[in-house]
């Protein structure tokens, strides 16, 4: 069992009009996850080395304990800086096709065969993302590859940040 689950970005808020209604101010509730899911591992995937390590790790994970895998890939999104009078910054959603080419390639890997899977895509802070996915699916563990690169030493990686304010075990693969 293979599936995809596309999902607006969590800072993303959609008002739906209904001509017939009267007018309220209420924001559209996430969808209900699949209960097939509840109880499931969490793994963060972008197609690098190491989360490609992480989805393996997390496949064993899923397949031993007999739950669903729930694949998360969190979009990209771009701090901007508003010059004039030195406002905090302001995140810009930056299109991300990569969460489609990942689902294709995931759809088509023998090696999730023997458990089932969805796809999540979310966009903002990838710890957050992840956390808010365990939550909803009340995940059993999360689990990420760890970083690799200047950029994680200076702003720290996420794995270890992700560690230090989960509400459930992260596990961490090098």
């Amino acid at each position: 069992m293979a599936g995809h689950e596309f999902s607006e970005p969590a800072d993303r808020k959609r008002q739906v009009a209904d001509p017939t209604a009267t007018p309220q101010a209420a924001e559209e509730p996430r969808h209900s996850c699949d209960p097939a899911f509840r109880h499931g591992v969490v793994v963060g995937f972008d197609g690098s080395t190491s989360s490609e390590r992480a989805l393996s790790y997390a496949i064993g994970m899923a397949h031993r304990s007999g739950s669903g895998l729930i694949i998360v890939h969190v979009a990209n999104r771009l701090p901007t800086t508003v010059w004039a009078g030195c406002e905090p910054p302001v995140f810009v959603d930056v299109p991300d096709h990569r969460t489609e080419v990942l689902g294709l390639e995931l759809a088509c890997a023998d090696y999730l065969a023997e458990v089932p899977w969805i796809l999540v895509e979310r966009g903002g802070d990838i710890c957050h993302e992840l956390e808010e996915v365990g939550r909803e699916y009340s995940a059993d563990a999360i689990v990420v590859g760890s970083t690799h690169g200047i950029v994680g030493r200076i702003f720290g990686s996420v794995a270890g940040r992700l560690a230090r304010r989960a509400q459930r075990p992260v596990v961490v693969i090098p």
